[in-house]
């Protein structure tokens, strides 16, 4: 059974609507649902398409590159596994591939830690909005990893944004 930061992860062999978004991620691949109907990309997986309702969808693979849309610094950890890490980043990432799409208030997002190239927090002070990120995979065991993301060495995108101190 895998574990992350002392939690077990209960994943069912039969699992279709999770497992194959982290088995995608042990082979080094970030996935999310393509709607069979409209075309639109989405994450979370869900049983239909937010924007036509379609049942109809297949796993796409995209790029893992984004940009920090929106961040939270967790001061106290509800999970004691986080404890050691508070405060840590938990950024909102918009995935290049939907930007904007189907509104500029919508897009292809996913919520995730903002970690170093070797799965620690990354420093708080280096969390801004608009800070480009790519993916990376934290194995979790042979047959499942984590997905998580660093910053980029890239230009950020647009102004960048933080609370004032």
């Amino acid at each position: 059974m895998p574990e992350y930061k002392g939690m077990n992860l209960i994943m069912p062999a039969g699992d279709r609507e999770l497992r194959p978004y982290f088995e995608a991620a042990a082979a080094g691949r970030l996935v999310v649902r393509r709607c069979s109907a409209c075309g639109m990309l989405r994450f979370p997986p869900g049983p239909a398409c937010p924007w036509c309702s379609s049942l109809g969808s297949e796993w796409a693979e995209v790029s893992g590159r984004g940009t920090i849309y929106s961040f939270e610094i967790v001061a106290q950890a509800i999970q004691p596994g986080f404890a050691e890490w508070a405060p840590y980043p938990v950024v909102l990432v918009e995935l290049d591939e939907q930007r904007g799409v189907p509104t500029a208030d919508e897009a292809l997002r996913l919520i995730t830690n903002l970690v170093t190239p070797d799965f620690l927090p990354e420093a708080e002070e280096k969390v801004e909005i608009g800070w480009r990120v790519r993916v990376l995979f934290q194995p979790l065991d042979a047959e499942l990893a984590l997905p998580q993301f660093t910053l980029t060495d890239e230009p950020p995108d647009g102004n960048v944004w933080r609370l004032p101190s």
